[in-house]
């Protein structure tokens, strides 16, 4: 299975062989799922697509490292695993991609421990909104989802430095594709009103998953969606909401891209930066049996 780093740095032999024992142990790891954690996410994806009737034809890694730290005999390293699957569906074929941020951890020059690292939106508040009350002044817009699929796909595993950039991203992200297609920003400059981002600040709406369901659902004023009842209504554009533990509280965002060869969506999304998804993510180590969706269509012309 191939794997590659990229380093910026000459390193001392010592950390070269750490890093070498890294991508070697990765590689072996995913191969023969020796470790618990990595043959739990394999399986769930392989279960995934016996249930879709797809199979995985082939997997690879590219391993990044992107920091380290060694003291005396032990090491961390930190490191992104960019895995890239082909999927075979029927007669179709097409790549998904994900990005994950793990850290390893040495001791005397063997691996102890490597692990997925986790993010958590906990530090965002997400406030009750504020609702817009309709004006005589219509708001128009053309929803172009092309342009919006077009943003997804360029930037699903980059940052666009024209917007701010949060550990937990995924909101952000879908936000900005919005805005690609021509979604109009409204509310400025009240945070929990609209939906808007501009002069280094931005609404809850944009950035907080929790908060953006709420006003997908709620919005009179500019951007309006209409909320279906099943994932396969959805067009390319449209959103998915998540709340994996099925308690009330919404925790990631996509925007669909693409169809499979049943009309189910297939995602992008930050924060665990993936492209080409399928939308129930039921491969995810947050998947829980209680989680709840919201499918959001937006109105395409108002």
């Amino acid at each position: 299975m191939p794997h590659k780093v990229v380093t910026k740095k000459k390193v001392g032999s010592d950390v070269k062989k750490q890093l070498q024992h890294l991508l070697k142990t990765q590689a072996q790891l995913f191969v023969s799922t020796r470790d618990d954690m990595m043959e739990e996410a394999v399986e769930r994806k392989r279960r995934l697509c016996e249930k879709r009737g797809a199979e995985i034809v082939r997997c690879t890694i590219h391993c990044q490292v992107v920091g380290k730290h060694v003291m005396e005999n032990e090491a961390r390293l930190s490191y992104c695993a960019h895995y890239q699957f082909l999927i075979k569906h029927g007669r179709e074929m097409y790549v998904e991609e994900q990005i994950e941020e793990r850290q390893a951890y040495f001791l005397d020059g063997e691996l102890v421990k490597d692990e997925k690292v986790s993010k958590t939106d906990g530090e965002m508040d997400s406030p009750r909104l504020e609702r817009e009350m309709p004006v005589d002044e219509r708001i128009s817009y053309e929803y172009n989802r092309a342009k919006a699929v077009r943003y997804a796909e360029i930037w699903w595993n980059s940052y666009n430095p024209a917007f701010p950039k949060f550990d937990v991203d995924c909101t952000n992200f879908v936000s900005q594709c919005l805005y690609a297609g021509g979604a109009p920003m409204t509310g400025y400059p009240n945070r929990a009103k609209g939906w808007w981002c501009k002069n280094n600040s931005w609404s809850y709406s944009w950035a907080v998953a929790h908060s953006f369901r709420w006003y997908l659902s709620g919005s009179r004023v500019g951007l309006q969606t209409v909320e279906v009842s099943s994932p396969e209504q959805l067009m390319a554009g449209d959103v998915i909401c998540y709340d994996f533990q099925g308690n009330g509280r919404f925790d990631h965002s996509t925007i669909v891209v693409a169809k499979d060869k049943d009309g189910m969506p297939l995602v992008n999304a930050h924060t665990t930066n993936s492209r080409m998804r399928y939308w129930s993510y039921e491969d995810s180590s947050a998947y829980t049996p209680n989680i709840r969706y919201k499918f959001f269509h937006i109105i395409d012309r108002k």
